[in-house]
């Protein structure tokens, strides 16, 4: 009630919950599991009456009124120095309810990591197959290791939850937000890049540069890449600047009290959650058009450098007419067809994407912002802005530099407007969905026949079968 309908986020509720489950379900049994399961879908549907006024731009881009609460099953705790799987009985209840209800809130999320057993990461993948979007996957693998190169304490790091959309946080110990505002949109970015530094949507040319498609004079991929280098640094440090001006204004303006006296070290250090009093405060960045810059990288690369059947300067026209026209058309299709996507585990365009974004990581690793000036001297506690989030939605404005998600065609085939990728694979580029499937379907059945050894044997044939079968296609 203190805040304006802040999303708000349970963090890991099979943990924290999970004492309670087993005393009233598995000890005394004074509840039994379906009764349990009831209850929480009672909790999910009271989630569902929460709701905030929205303006019109924000209404259209987080279409559905969502809240952005999440919860958080799965992964591990850190148990005298080693990482034991966290899964237990309240873990597939949740996950089950879940499947039954298929609200949109709260979203949920499952930390998987190498440990996880097979028969809980089955019953994620029967409730993926519901449709609605759910649970999505965090990689322990990856984030705990990150988190603790930050400097968050071990024990901390493999007691993160997602909040929000797919943001990481370590529960009760972090700042007033883990995400940034700024937005920034690869798609329109990688375009500034083929032109000189103009930006497709506006027609403004925010940092100007000799290299463009228009004038043919990239003398090859390695030019097109230091124009990406050189156009992402300047506008992640405009990025930082948004940042720095909501953070000053949090700090100034949303002390928050009640929050801040739930967060650890805000009572001790006498400040609020957002003046520094959080034993963490990182805010990680946001951006959109993560899939579409590779698919755009890996056409440009292939077609127009390598192979050559696409000049510069026509690839320039075509993108200025947002391919309007059979000769365009033609040639849009090409770009679709004849390169590599992002998403079907290829990796010469899968290293190219991660090539480019590594440029903007490097980049964020040089700012912090005002909260540093606030916190304790002789700790390491810098505040940076580390991505954790991606986007997926559509949004379109005609106005203002390549920020937020204004969306315009691009070098990979894709028209306007049309949706903005993240980090998934744009829609139509799951080109060997079968393939990957029947490899995940192999590892399983791989993993069973070690506990049935007696038809292992006729089970993997028949998979190497299907598998002849599904390369060809």
């Amino acid at each position: 009630m203190s805040l304006t309908v802040t999303p708000v986020s349970f963090g890991r509720m099979d943990q924290y919950l999970y004492p309670y489950y087993r005393r009233d379900v598995e000890l005394n049994q004074t509840l039994d599991r379906e009764h349990a399961i009831e209850l929480l879908h009672s909790c999910w549907l009271k989630l569902l009456e929460v709701n905030k006024i929205r303006s019109g731009s924000h209404s259209k881009a987080s279409a559905g009124s969502p809240l952005y609460q999440n919860v958080t099953i799965g992964g591990q705790n850190l148990i005298n120095g080693q990482p034991m799987d966290a899964v237990n009985p309240l873990s597939y209840a949740i996950l089950e309810s879940c499947g039954r209800l298929r609200s949109t809130q709260p979203n949920l999320s499952v930390r998987y990591h190498a440990g996880m057993s097979n028969d809980f990461l089955d019953a994620c993948v029967q409730v993926i197959r519901c449709g609605f979007g759910m649970p999505a996957f965090n990689n322990d693998e990856i984030v705990i290791p990150e988190f603790i190169k930050l400097g968050i304490e071990p024990q901390d790091a493999y007691d993160y939850a997602a909040i929000g959309c797919i943001e990481t946080a370590v529960g009760g110990k972090w700042g007033y937000r883990c995400t940034g505002m700024s937005f920034i949109n690869f798609a329109r970015v990688m375009l500034a890049a083929l032109e000189g530094g103009r930006d497709a949507t506006s027609g403004k040319v925010f940092l100007p540069q000799e290299k463009a498609l228009s004038a043919g004079n990239f003398n090859n991929f390695d030019e097109v890449m230091a124009a990406w280098d050189t156009q992402i640094r300047y506008y992640t440090r405009k990025s930082i600047e948004i940042e720095y001006v909501v953070d000053t204004m949090l700090e100034e303006n949303v002390h928050d009290i009640l929050c801040s006296a739930l967060v650890d070290d805000c009572i001790e250090r006498a400040k609020s959650i957002k003046q520094g009093g959080a034993k963490y405060d990182w805010v990680s960045g946001l951006q959109v058009g993560i899939a579409n810059l590779g698919n755009s990288l890996a056409a440009v690369k292939k077609l127009v450098f390598e192979q050559g059947v696409i000049g510069q300067q026509q690839l320039a026209a075509a993108l200025a007419d947002d391919f309007d026209g059979l000769t365009h058309e033609q040639l849009r299709q090409r770009l679709i067809n004849g390169a590599p996507k992002y998403g079907n585990d290829d990796d010469s365009v899968d290293t190219l994407l991660a090539r480019a974004y590594q440029t903007y990581i490097d980049e964020l690793k040089q700012y912090h912002n005002p909260a540093l000036r606030s916190w304790p001297c002789g700790r390491q506690l810098l505040r940076r802005y580390v991505l954790y989030l991606s986007k997926r939605a559509v949004w379109r404005r005609d106005y203002g530099y390549p920020g937020w998600s204004q969306s315009a065609y691009t070098a990979g085939g894709r028209r306007k407007p049309c949706i903005g990728y993240g980090s998934s694979r744009p829609d139509g580029g799951d080109r060997f969905r079968r393939q990957i499937t029947y490899r995940f379907h192999s590892r399983r059945r791989a993993a069973q026949s070690e506990t049935e050894p007696n038809d292992a044997g006729k089970r993997i044939r028949q998979t190497e079968t299907d598998g002849s079968a599904t390369d060809v296609l």
